[in-house]
């Protein structure tokens, strides 16, 4: 059986993904495995899964070499027999890894951000990147707004950030702070850090990032450039705030929420983010599947965890009930615990997302483990604002029962099933992006 069969074969059925490692080959001469694209990834998580993966396959003495190029490494490791193995990982942004798809310069690409039209059809010829066993999210991770840590404001709304960042609001003063003049620190353009905050922020309501802001392509160097301005503002992956301060975001209706663990893991946090790879579905490179198998894997979340991104481990999280939610949903989280994966679905469509399938043999498992397929498990449904209330309940209940469909076939018995319509919203409902986020799927368990 190939490794791409027993892969696949894996995935669908829900199994653990762990490589083989007596599987790969060991090339005699240049890298094993070229990545090439994100630097939210490329910088430390994406190397840290291949040494992962390298140790994994029995590789010995593996390290990490920095050529004379920036955000650029080389993971190195040896075989019992001396034989150097190599991967190269190069970091300039995530549209350099769609690129490098293009040109044959790289094997898989690492992107902080979804594939988009063109590059899905300027890369047709290596098959659908936007398959299930192409599109690979391999961890969650957050955009922080981040202020120079004397700064006083705690809280700030998407169309606050939209003008500040277009140029509109110049001063501290506008926005109820102090200061003077906004200094405005920002990712390059290929970054896809840039593109997330571009399209959840900017893009939304019609509005360029400013001509004057300081544009970095580390993520490091941009978060301690605004720890050390007190009139600096920026916005950054989850593990670079370091030194800053991060403030909490309301968009739309949402409540104020800080980046934290839960609410990103569910990606309720209004600038949650998914990390990918895309693994090319013609022509692969073992490595390259053995990679995203290992990212998959208990041992791989385990690393994106390690490295300050929100694995997508299920956990079992209290819920605090308070005035602004629905009487049913507070009784609710007066008696069951919340689990930290919200169920997504196309845009446009009652079918779960690449992430969403993934996430039901995650969802399975922990109902297994901990022994509650026996009417111990509730599903709760959300929609989008419709000019009908009643259609959005209905549809809410629907996309939870979606989700039961799915779960039944391995003999879930749930509790009850809930649509609680277009309350509680976590995005905006003005822009497609708030709407797909509001649209989901929450599993309570008793």
């Amino acid at each position: 059986m190939t490794l791409r069969v027993l892969f696949l074969l894996m995935l669908c059925a829900g199994v653990p993904l762990t490589a083989s490692a007596s599987d790969l080959p060991m090339p005699e001469r240049g890298p094993a495995l070229r990545i090439q694209g994100s630097n939210t990834i490329g910088a430390a998580l994406g190397p840290a899964l291949v040494e992962g993966l390298m140790k994994e396959q029995g590789l010995l003495k593996v390290h990490s070499e920095t050529p004379d190029k920036a955000n650029e490494q080389r993971i190195v490791g040896q075989t019992a027999q001396g034989r150097r193995v190599v991967v190269e990982v190069a970091a300039h942004g995530s549209s350099t890894g769609f690129t490098a798809l293009k040109n044959a310069c790289a094997d898989l690409a690492a992107s902080s951000r979804p594939i988009k039209d063109s590059e899905l059809a300027g890369l047709k010829s290596l098959g659908d990147l936007k398959s299930p066993a192409a599109e690979q999210v391999i961890a969650i991770d957050g955009l922080a707004i981040i202020l120079h840590p004397q700064n006083p404001l705690n809280q700030l709304n998407t169309e606050q950030l939209a003008r500040i960042f277009s140029g509109e609001a110049a001063t501290w003063e506008e926005l109820g702070g102090r200061g003077g003049p906004i200094h405005l620190y920002a990712r390059d353009d290929q970054s896809g850090t840039y593109d997330t905050f571009k399209e959840l922020v900017l893009s939304r309501r019609g509005k360029t990032l400013d001509s004057a802001v300081k544009r970095f392509e580390s993520s490091e160097q941009l978060s301690d450039a605004v720890s050390l301005d007190p009139q600096g503002i920026g916005f950054i992956g989850l593990p670079y705030v370091r030194q800053a301060k991060a403030v909490a975001i309301v968009d739309g209706q949402s409540q104020a929420m800080l980046p934290l663990n839960s609410l990103i893991a569910t990606e309720d946090y209004p600038l949650s983010r998914r990390l990918f790879f895309y693994l090319p579905p013609t022509g692969k490179n073992p490595w390259a599947e053995a990679l995203v198998a290992f990212a998959q894997s208990s041992k791989g979340q385990a690393i994106v965890a390690a490295n300050g991104f929100i694995a997508q481990t299920v956990q079992a999280m209290s819920v605090t009930p308070n005035a602004l939610m629905p009487e049913g949903y507070q009784a609710l989280s007066r008696h069951a615990q919340r689990l930290t994966v919200n169920f997504r679905f196309e845009e446009g469509s009652a079918t779960l997302d690449n992430k969403a399938r993934q996430d039901l043999a995650r969802v399975l498992d922990y109902i297994k483990q901990h022994d509650k397929a026996n009417r111990e498990v509730t599903l709760v449904g959300f929609g989008d604002a419709k000019n009908d209330p009643a259609r959005a309940d209905l549809l809410s209940k629907l996309r939870a029962m979606a989700v039961r469909r799915e779960l039944v076939k391995s003999g879930v018995v749930f509790r009850e099933i809930r649509g609680f319509g277009a309350e509680m919203p976590v995005a905006a409902n003005s822009a497609d992006e708030g709407r797909i986020k509001n649209r989901r799927v929450e599993v309570w368990v008793y």
